[in-house]
């Protein structure tokens, strides 16, 4: 990627240590994963050992302070460009470990962020069950307290890290008449009663596990609930608006993998005699996508630096959503397109890259779910 101004020098020589960790630790592995449908673990502990998770927690708790999050910008753009799906670092550093240090008491943030930041410690969220989708306010996993402790009883599907996890921020109904009574807990792998299903089987992103969560009368402290009793539907929300701009940022990321991978093929591949990048549709073909990403990145990157002032508007951060999300999937399926048989094998990145594109115009909020948000606000 051309440097922007809106990077510092700081953000460049990250970018390049980051870009170097793929290129040598991921990226060779890639296809190996995908077969054995997981990044395995000491990948999370590498990517720690590198200061690459979760910077901006506090040096206290082992982080380096950067509150800026052109530093997570770089993460998920950069995974992007590496068309690398499985090593969800922007789900445990962007999303998720947030919660914590923005909820969290001091006594969960000395116990849990440290490992969060070596790697040890790997997160997941778990909201979504297998009746309600997008529906926060029908969640009906359940937690009642019971003196000492809180009894955890649901099930949660499409949870991304089911399987690596250590730490899963659990959202229960907890009010029994207040539809959005809804709170946060942090619960543990090991626990008796939480159970990991099975993983899921997707039609990309096949080394991102995926799983099912099961909870049955499991038995979660007091002091693990996060933030205060039936306001975890207000922080869930409060969160949402970074997420979709995590979301964003990879979508771009992966439009422009999927536009390099395509100009380096056209530019080799020949047909009646010339390059394809001679014929006037594929040079105008990309030459619209290489537009589209343009125009978007300067979006991104003015909520970035708004999201730093602690300014972030939630419709625009769906505004970004839809658009980024739609475009990749536009972009993976022209620039496949001029791949032609080629780029239907899976041996093929851009193959690959089309498959996996497709769930980010679901995840984290669908395109109709982001219209809906959008619509709202007019």
């Amino acid at each position: 990627m051309i440097p922007r101004r809106h990077f510092d020098a700081e953000h460049e020589l990250f970018r390049d240590n980051f870009r170097r960790f793929l290129a040598d630790e991921i990226v060779p592995h890639q296809r190996e994963w995908e077969a054995a449908g997981m990044v395995p673990r000491q990948v999370w502990r590498r990517a720690g050992e590198l200061g690459f998770l979760a910077p901006f927690v506090d040096e206290q708790y082992g982080g380096a302070g950067c509150r800026d999050f052109r530093y997570d910008q770089v993460v998920a753009e950069e995974l992007g460009l590496a068309n690398e799906w499985g090593l969800a670092l922007g789900l445990h550093s962007s999303l998720v470990a947030p919660y914590i240090d923005a909820f969290g008491s001091e006594a969960q943030k000395r116990r849990y962020l440290p490992g969060v930041v070596s790697g040890d410690c790997v997160l997941a969220v778990a909201m979504t069950e297998p009746g309600t989708g997008s529906d926060l306010a029908a969640i009906q996993t359940r937690a009642e307290l019971r003196g000492d402790h809180w009894r955890l009883d649901g099930a949660k599907t499409f949870i991304s890290n089911g399987v690596n996890s250590d730490l899963v921020i659990v959202a229960a109904r907890t009010h029994p008449t207040e539809k959005r009574g809804l709170s946060l807990f942090l619960v543990e792998k090991g626990w008796d009663g939480f159970e990991i299903g099975r993983k899921l089987d997707k039609i990309g992103q096949h080394s991102q596990d995926t799983a099912e969560l099961f909870f049955r009368d499991v038995r979660v402290p007091v002091e693990n609930l996060l933030g205060e009793p039936h306001q975890g539907f207000r922080m869930l929300m409060q969160m949402l608006a970074p997420e979709r701009l995590t979301c964003a940022i990879g979508s771009l990321g992966a439009a422009r993998a999927a536009l390099a991978l395509t100009l380096d093929y056209v530019k080799q591949r020949q047909a009646f005699g010339q390059r394809l990048f001679d014929f006037q549709n594929t040079r105008f073909e990309l030459a619209a996508i290489k537009t589209e990403l343009d125009v978007g990145q300067v979006y991104l990157d003015r909520l970035v630096m708004e999201h730093n002032a602690g300014s972030l508007d939630a419709v625009d951060a769906a505004e970004a959503k839809l658009w980024t999300s739609e475009l990749l999937g536009r972009a993976a399926d022209r620039c496949l397109q001029l791949f032609g048989g080629y780029g239907y094998m899976a041996e093929y990145p851009i193959g690959r890259l089309w498959a996996s594109a497709r769930v980010a115009r679901i995840y984290a909020g669908s395109s109709e779910i982001m219209k809906e948000i959008v619509a709202r606000a007019m």
